[in-house]
Parts: structure tokens; sequence; C-alpha cells
């Protein structure tokens, strides 16, 4: 297996109308070795109902692939256990 400092992930740049009209933007985090684009957007809705936003779209226009990064330590255990790491970055609390 390669080393986390080798290993690469996907990084999907998300933004989703909240329930009550404001934005939500978050970063889905997955391996590059996820390549359909299903699987990221289900991802996103299930993490969308762990913020009571469960039902509002995520399709391709609200989730696009932004960049490839490098792995980092602190998404491992998410990313073992779901598949998917969230960075929360607007509106998400």
């Amino acid at each position: 297996m390669e080393n986390a400092t080798t290993r690469k992930v996907n990084v999907w740049d998300t933004y989703v109308t909240k329930k009550d009209g404001a934005i939500m933007h978050f970063d889905i985090v997955a391996p590059v070795e996820t390549t359909n684009t299903a699987t990221i957007y289900d991802y996103g809705r299930s993490y969308l109902e762990t913020k009571n936003q469960g039902g509002q779209p995520l399709t391709s226009k609200q989730c696009r692939l932004c960049h490839v990064e490098n792995f980092r330590a602190e998404w491992q255990a998410d990313i073992e256990e779901k598949g998917y790491f969230i960075i929360e970055m607007e509106g998400c609390r």
C-alpha cells in the first residue's frame, strides 16, 4: 500500500441551498479511485442528512471536482469508515 504522503484524493467543491435559503459550502474529499459521481453525490447527501438538510438538491450543479490533493492523515479515519471526509467551509453549522 502507498504511504499517506503519496496517496491522492479528489476534492469536490460543493454548494447547497439550505432549507432556510442560506448557502452551505463544503468540500467532499474522496480517494482518487472513487470515480463514480453518483457515489460522490451520495456522500454529500449522507452528510446533508447529518445537518438536517436531507432532501436538498445535490447534483453536478452543486458539486464539482475542484482539484487533486495529497492525502492528509486527519482524513484517514473518516475515509476508512465512510469512504469520504467533509471539510466544512461556510454555513455548515
